[in-house]
């Protein structure tokens, strides 16, 4: 009976201690989230006319047609047909979205928290068949004046699409001081996938898959759909495409910004390396190796068992290194070694087309070497063409495909001695 007296007294000593706690508020001026509640994205996917180019992300191939992500707000649609004169012919709503891969006539985008499977067997009229909800992190887009903290998000209120300037009054947490965190959009960190092992070839006329840039986070391996953000690799199957299913998902490390596939294999680039995972069984990817470097922003392509890395130095990459790594893969891709590096400017994006290398170079413009001497590469520069910003390519059967900030490039390089741009889809920012 003692016992459960005291027991009592103690929980009316922890009930008075509560109550009487003092609760603070402070008011200060911030950027407040806008939201958009979780209703209205799961019925905003939509086609409209063609818009102008305006904040463009990455860049996809698929079948004769561009796919340009127009950063957080869905999908510009390319008639690619005639490369000398690429057709603008419509827009696709996708809130959130940054990154897409295709597989048959199914386009899969990320729209914040979703996964989105879109039938585009009519380019012009893509249909919405599949949607798999809040199976991404909650993420905020960047708000434009960073000097000012962050309000408090209510996640229940649905997905920040902006931020606005206003004061605001909030209560303090009691247990510790304020601290904010930015959340993190997937555009920054990104991937790659072109397949070398498993996946379909890419063909004109049909192809299984679709081909990204070497700064995507989604990858295709035969029935699979790979996405990757900092730290966590999401598992779909895509065996039927109109149908994915989540597999799940498994931690892959930190840090991470890119992802290629090839041979079986993902390659990883982070902040601090290139990791390699084997795909022998792959809802359960393996890790194998890794190649260790100085922190920066690392985006990786593979071809010929090599490894072409660029790191990047800069605020957020960290030191201020800016070159080329070239890796030979060793047979069990374990005992990997570097051949040579080079120094750049300020790389992002690149791509490789048999012993042809595509450098997205910043504002250094795009670098065409030939890679067959891999110990001197930087002797064998065969083009360079500055004065662009550039972010990433895809080189495909002679045509490269470039975005940079001021808008969408092509060039025809089926006569390396001769490579020269063949269109032009400027970039027409807001006022």
């Amino acid at each position: 009976m003692k016992t459960i007296k005291n027991i009592a007294a103690l929980l009316i000593l922890f009930v008075a201690f509560n109550s009487c706690k003092d609760i603070y508020t402070e008011v200060f001026t911030a950027n407040s989230p806008i939201y958009m509640s979780y209703e209205d994205l799961r019925s905003a996917v939509k086609v409209t006319s063609p818009r102008d180019l305006e904040n463009t992300g990455k860049i996809y191939f698929k079948d004769n047609y561009i796919f340009v992500n127009e950063e957080l707000k869905g999908i510009h649609i390319i008639d690619n047909n005639d490369p000398s004169n690429p057709q603008n012919i419509g827009f696709i709503e996708i809130p959130g979205n940054v990154d897409i891969a295709i597989k048959n006539n199914t386009l899969f985008a990320d729209s914040y928290v979703d996964l989105v499977a879109l039938d585009i067997s009519d380019v012009t009229n893509p249909v919405e068949v599949k949607r798999i909800n809040d199976v991404f992190p909650y993420t905020t887009p960047k708000p434009e004046n960073e000097d000012l903290r962050l309000a408090k998000v209510d996640q229940e209120k649905g997905v920040v699409i902006d931020w606005e300037v206003k004061k605001i009054r909030q209560q303090m947490e009691y247990h510790y001081y304020p601290y904010y965190v930015f959340g993190g959009m997937r555009k920054d960190y990104s991937m790659a996938e072109m397949s070398d092992g498993g996946a379909a070839p890419v063909a004109n006329g049909g192809s299984a898959f679709g081909v990204g840039g070497s700064m995507a986070r989604f990858g295709l391996y035969d029935d699979y759909l790979y996405v990757v953000d900092k730290s966590t690799l999401f598992m779909f199957d895509v065996k039927n495409p109109e149908s994915p299913t989540n597999i799940g998902k498994q931690n892959v490390g930190w840090d991470i910004e890119t992802m290629f596939i090839y041979d079986n294999r993902i390659f990883f680039g982070t902040q601090s390396g290139m990791q390699i995972f084997s795909l022998e069984v792959p809802t359960v990817p393996k890790y194998v190796s890794n190649f260790w470097h100085i922190t920066s922003c690392d985006p990786v392509i593979i071809s010929k068992g090599y490894a072409y890395i660029t790191l990047r130095g800069g605020t957020r990459c960290g030191s201020s290194v800016n070159r080329l790594d070239v890796l030979k893969l060793a047979d069990n891709y374990i005992d990997n070694t570097l051949v040579a590096s080079y120094p750049l400017n300020g790389p992002y994006g690149l791509g490789i087309d048999d012993e042809t290398l595509f450098v997205c170079d910043g504002d250094a413009g795009l670098k065409v070497y030939s890679v067959e001497d891999k110990k001197h590469i930087d002797d064998h520069q065969i083009a360079t063409f500055s004065n662009i910003n550039t972010y990433d390519v895809i080189p495909f059967k002679n045509h490269l495909f470039m975005i940079g900030d001021d808008g969408f490039y092509q060039y025809d390089y089926s006569d390396l001695q001769n490579i020269h741009q063949i269109s032009f889809i400027p970039v027409k920012k807001k006022d």
